[in-house]
């Protein structure tokens, strides 16, 4: 009986040994679900085959790659990305996100890994020179967005003129059917968007006035973990030259 029952006691240590090692080796390589917006090029691009594309898209698979971090990368669109990782549902957040004080008490960010600018984009014959310039006019920009507060700043947060959408392509499509006067976005997505319009038909134009912005990934606030892992993983691609092989594949020519 002894022996019998040692046998047992054996069994259910190896099953609990066993069990304890697969727990470990999940957790080793565990899913990081990564969400996007993939309507904003060339920061993030979904292709015709479903493949997300662009400047964030290979940045934030290169720091994966270096903190050995296994992806789960899928667009969700700006504000089911936003509430997702605010809920915990998803992990961490890229998509050219400004980092703003009011963002900072909704998420945590990483450093800042790229500066970008509110630029407007406008017909080649507008007589727009500045922001102020366009008090009294129909400006579009995406919900949500640094693009929609700069404007808000300027004329007020009901100014009649403002036109909100989900996406930056249908404002350009407005703007092209004269719908609206200019679009206030991101410099690097204008100057994508100038080069489909025809730099012969719309110009950008640049307001000293608009302060300089920073990108940042998100994470849920108090994931101090993923958080030191993407921020190592920024570092490490930064100093090997891989961040500038990538920015240079996009922006070189900007």
């Amino acid at each position: 009986m002894k022996k019998r029952l040692c046998i047992i006691i054996l069994s259910i240590v190896a099953m609990l040994v066993a069990v304890t090692g697969c727990s470990s080796q999940k957790a080793d390589n565990s899913i990081v679900n990564a969400g996007t917006n993939a309507e904003f090029p060339p920061f993030e691009k979904l292709e015709g085959n479903g493949e997300i594309t662009g400047f964030d898209a290979e940045l934030i698979q290169a720091i994966a790659k270096a903190e050995n971090l296994q992806l789960d990368f899928q667009h969700y669109g700006w504000d089911s990305m936003l509430n997702g990782v605010a809920r915990g549902r998803i992990d961490m957040g890229i998509a050219a996100i400004t980092i703003t004080d009011e963002r900072k008490r909704m998420y945590d960010f990483t450093e800042p890994y790229f500066e970008a600018k509110q630029v407007i984009l406008v017909p080649k014959t507008s007589p727009v020179q500045s922001l102020n310039d366009l008090k009294g006019k129909k400006i579009g920009v995406q919900s949500a967005t640094t693009g929609e507060k700069v404007v808000q700043e300027a004329f007020g947060k009901t100014y009649p003129g403002l036109q909100r959408y989900d996406v930056v392509s249908s404002a350009i499509d407005d703007l092209k059917w004269n719908r609206l006067d200019a679009v206030v976005v991101d410099k690097a997505v204008n100057l994508e968007y100038i080069k489909r319009l025809g730099e012969e038909k719309y110009k950008i134009i640049e307001d000293p006035a608009i302060p300089e912005e920073y990108y940042g990934i998100i994470v849920k606030k108090g994931n101090r973990e993923l958080l030191d892992k993407l921020n190592a993983g920024l570092k490490k691609i930064q100093e090997n030259g891989t961040y500038d092989k990538i920015y240079n594949k996009y922006f070189w020519e900007n």
